[in-house]
């Protein structure tokens, strides 16, 4: 087997570093320019050696802190997914309230659909009553509150009709959010491969 030139070396450093923040390949060049430095036969070429030294060093120190800040974003970031997590919670927590509710509210206009067909027999039976008069009035009573409790039956049909749309969302948000953790998840697993990786490789 022939020798690692230094161009093959360099080339796998750059495969290694993945998303090309260059940290390795500025170490290896630190590493070299030191050498240099250290084997400089003039005090021009040691004063350049140490002028490179130091911007190497420069970019590795900026290198850094970019990597800190996103580590920081990234914990703000998750803290915000489980902020925004709590609250669709709580928002999940209340439709199942609200629903209840109009399940009873449903009942009751069950109850009262059966209270008016009880009055529509009722209506029937009082129509033989040979007092016409009284019995008109009352089945116009019978009508107006007929009416008023299909106005009811409507009105709570119509908020559980809308409380349905808002749990769908709710859900929707819910399975939108799980992705997003999921996919957050996959990524930080491949990045913490990749450095596993750089870890784990022989040094040239």
């Amino acid at each position: 087997m022939g020798a690692v030139t230094d161009d093959e070396v360099i080339r796998k450093r750059l495969l290694i570093d993945g998303d090309g923040a260059g940290d390795d390949r500025r170490i290896n060049l630190l590493v070299k320019s030191f050498i240099k430095w250290c084997n400089s036969g003039s005090q021009e070429e040691g004063y350049s050696q140490y002028q490179r030294m130091l911007s190497t060093l420069s970019q590795c120190e900026f290198s850094m802190g970019k990597t800190l800040l996103v580590y920081d974003m990234n914990l703000r970031e998750m803290e915000n997914y489980e902020k925004i997590y709590k609250e669709i919670e709580c928002s999940i927590a209340g439709a199942h309230e609200k629903i209840a509710e109009c399940k009873k509210q449903i009942l009751q206009a069950k109850r009262i659909r059966k209270n008016r067909q009880e009055y529509d027999a009722l209506a029937k039976v009082i129509q033989h009553h040979p007092d016409r008069h009284e019995t008109l009035k009352e089945l116009e009573a019978l009508g107006k509150e007929l009416e008023h409790l299909s106005h009811i039956k409507e009105s709570v049909e119509d908020k559980l009709e809308l409380r349905r749309k808002q749990f769908h969302v709710l859900l929707s948000t819910i399975h939108e959010l799980q992705q997003t953790l999921e996919n957050d998840e996959k990524l930080s697993e491949v990045e913490e491969a990749q450095e596993a990786s750089m870890e784990t490789d022989p040094k040239p």
